[in-house]
C-alpha cells in the first residue's frame, strides 16, 4: 500500500511539474468590469446542467483570466482532447503557410497528390480548392467511417464522387481537414504540429501539446489535439488580438479577418475557414464534439475555453454566455465586491458527482475480495476484475487481454488517480489513434456501497470520457455478479456483462 500511496504522490509531481499553468496574467473581475455575480451564476448553471460534466472553464477580458473552473478531479494541469475544435488551428497553419507564399487559397487540392489521384480524375475533382476544403464545401459526400476502415485515407478521399459543384454546398467533413493538414506537411515539409509548434506554440510559450496521427504519419487535423484550457486560452487571445502576441504578429491580421468571417452558409449562422459565427453580435468559435469550444467576442474583449463532455447540442451553455453573462458585463472597472470571495470559494468546492451509497460493506466485500471477476469480451479490454479494500478506499485492480494490469485506487466522497495501462475509452475509432499521443492517461475514481451494489465513477482527467459503474453483487453466492456500465461520451449506451467469480 505504501507504493500505491508513493505512485499518487510521485505521479501528482510529474503532472504539476510538466504543467503549463498560471503563465497568464489574473486579476479580480471587478477590475476589468465582470461582476463575480455573473461568473458565480454562469458556473453555477454550467456546473448543475443535466447531461454535462464540466472539465474546465476559463474566461478571459482585457487580456486577463478573471474566473476559472475546474471541477475535481479535474484540474488545470491537464490536457483535454478537443475533437473539432482542431480545425481551428489547422485553419491557423494553412494561414500561416499562405503568409509565407508556400500556397495559396486558389490552388487545386488535385495538384498537391499526383500519386494518390485515380485514373480518371472528373471536373469536379480538378476544380476543387484549398478554399472549399476550408469552408467544407468540397463537393463530396462525408464518409464518417472512411478513418475507422482502411490506412489509405487521401487515396480514398479523392476517390470519392463529387457530387456537387466545389464551393456550393455546405457539407461538415472531418476528412476534408484532414487533407488540409496534409496539404501543410505537402507544402511545409513539416507535420501540422510540428509547423505549429514552430510558428505559432513555441513563441507562445506553449510546449504541452500533441496530436494524433493517421497512418499516413500526418496529424487528423479535423480532431485529435490534445492540450491543456489555458493553452487554449493562449491560442483565443491571439485570435482575438489579430494573430499578435506580445508585440509579435505571428499570423497576418488579414488571414485572422478571413477565417473568422462568414464564408459559407453552415450552421444556423454561418461557416468561416475551419471556425463557426455565433449568435452573439461579432463572436466566433472553434467548436468540438461534446462541448469543446474557444469563443472569441471582440464586442466585449472576451476570450471563453469550455471542456467538457455534455450531451447536449451546446446551444444551452452558448445560450447563458450569449443572453446571461455578456450582458453583464461594464465598459469601466467596477467597485470591488463580497461576491468575489463567495466566487473564490465556489470555484474551489466544485466537484462532479460521486457514487452513491455508504463507506463500507463488509459483508459484501468478504465475498468479493481478493477472488477473480471474469468480464466477458468488451471495448475496454478488460479480462479481470479484483476488488480489494485499503486504508485510503477501494482497490479495483485491472488486468487488460493483453496481459497489461494496474491498480485503480477509488475513494470515499473523494477522488484517487492513478496511471491506467493502454489508452482511454474513446467516442470514435480511427485507425491507429493513439500514434502521436504521448500519454501516460490517468484515471480518477470514487465508490460507494448501496444495499448489493457497488457503485464506481471513473474519469479519465487527461482525456474526455468517463465510465459509471455498477456492479450487483446480489447473485454472488452462485458465482455471478452482474456488470452495467454507462458513459459520458456515447449517448444512450448502456452495456451489461454478466461475470463470474471464482
Amino acid at each position: 500500500m505504501k507504493r500505491v500511496l508513493s505512485i499518487l504522490f510521485f505521479a501528482s509531481l510529474t503532472l504539476v511539474a510538466g504543467a503549463q499553468i498560471n503563465e497568464l496574467p489574473r486579476c479580480t473581475p471587478e477590475e476589468q468590469g465582470v461582476p463575480s455575480k455573473a461568473l458565480i451564476e454562469l458556473f453555477d448553471s454550467l456546473h448543475a446542467m443535466p447531461g454535462t460534466d464540466i472539465h474546465s472553464m476559463i474566461v478571459m477580458r482585457h487580456g486577463k483570466v478573471v474566473g476559472e473552473f475546474y471541477p475535481a478531479p479535474f484540474g488545470p494541469e491537464y490536457q483535454h482532447t478537443q475533437y473539432s475544435s482542431s480545425k481551428t488551428l489547422v485553419s491557423m497553419a494553412i494561414g500561416i503557410a499562405i503568409d509565407e507564399n508556400r500556397l495559396r487559397l486558389d490552388d487545386r487540392v488535385a495538384t498537391f497528390f499526383i500519386e494518390y489521384l485515380p485514373e480518371t480524375i472528373s471536373d469536379r475533382l480538378a476544380e476543387m480548392t484549398v478554399r472549399d476544403l476550408l469552408t467544407m464545401t468540397s463537393g463530396i459526400k462525408p464518409d464518417w467511417a472512411m478513418r475507422s476502415r482502411g490506412t489509405e485515407w487521401i487515396r480514398t478521399f479523392l476517390s470519392k464522387e463529387v457530387i456537387n459543384e466545389p464551393g456550393e454546398v455546405f457539407a461538415y467533413d472531418s476528412m476534408v481537414t484532414y487533407m488540409l493538414s496534409a496539404i501543410v506537411q505537402k507544402v511545409t515539409g513539416m507535420k501540422t504540429l510540428d509547423y505549429l509548434k514552430e510558428k505559432l506554440f513555441t513563441p507562445m510559450g506553449i510546449n504541452k501539446v500533441n496530436w494524433e496521427e493517421s497512418p499516413e504519419g500526418v496529424n487528423t487535423g479535423g480532431w485529435g489535439l490534445h492540450i491543456q484550457s489555458e493553452s487554449l486560452a493562449k491560442v483565443g487571445q491571439m485570435w482575438l488580438q489579430g494573430g499578435v502576441w506580445e508585440g509579435k504578429q505571428l499570423i497576418s491580421r488579414e488571414w485572422i479577418e478571413q477565417m473568422s468571417a462568414k464564408q459559407s452558409d453552415g450552421g444556423d449562422y454561418g461557416y468561416g475557414f475551419q471556425t463557426w459565427q455565433c449568435a452573439y453580435p461579432s463572436a466566433v468559435r472553434a467548436d468540438g464534439a461534446l462541448g469543446q469550444y474557444v469563443i472569441v467576442v471582440p464586442e466585449k474583449d472576451v476570450v471563453i475555453v469550455l471542456t467538457e463532455a455534455s450531451f447536449t447540442n451546446g446551444k444551452p451553455q452558448r445560450g447563458l454566455i450569449w443572453n446571461k453573462f455578456l450582458p453583464a458585463l461594464s465598459d469601466e472597472p467596477l467597485p470591488a465586491s463580497e461576491d468575489y470571495e463567495i466566487l473564490k470559494k465556489k470555484v474551489s468546492s466544485y466537484q462532479l458527482e460521486l457514487p452513491v451509497g455508504k463507506q463500507t460493506n463488509d459483508a459484501l466485500l468478504r465475498k468479493v475480495a481478493g477472488k477473480t471477476i471474469k468480464v466477458p469480451t468488451n471495448r475496454y479490454g478488460w479480462k479481470e476484475i479484483y476488488l480489494a479494500q485499503s486504508f485510503v478506499g477501494m482497490m479495483m485492480t485491472i488486468v487488460k487481454e493483453d496481459g497489461t494490469r494496474y491498480t485503480q485506487p477509488l475513494g470515499y466522497n473523494k477522488w484517487l488517480r492513478e496511471k491506467i495501462a493502454g489508452l482511454p475509452p474513446y467516442s470514435i475509432n480511427p485507425v491507429d489513434w493513439h500514434v502521436g499521443l504521448e500519454g501516460p492517461f490517468y484515471a480518477s475514481g470514487a465508490y460507494g456501497w448501496e444495499k448489493n451494489r457497488f457503485n464506481v465513477n471513473i474519469h479519465y482527467v487527461n482525456w474526455v470520457s468517463s465510465l459509471y459503474m455498477v456492479w450487483d453483487l446480489s447473485k454472488v453466492k452462485k458465482g455471478k455478479v452482474t456488470l452495467t456500465i454507462s458513459n459520458n461520451y456515447l449517448k444512450n449506451k448502456v452495456e451489461t456483462f454478466d461475470c463470474t467469480i471464482e
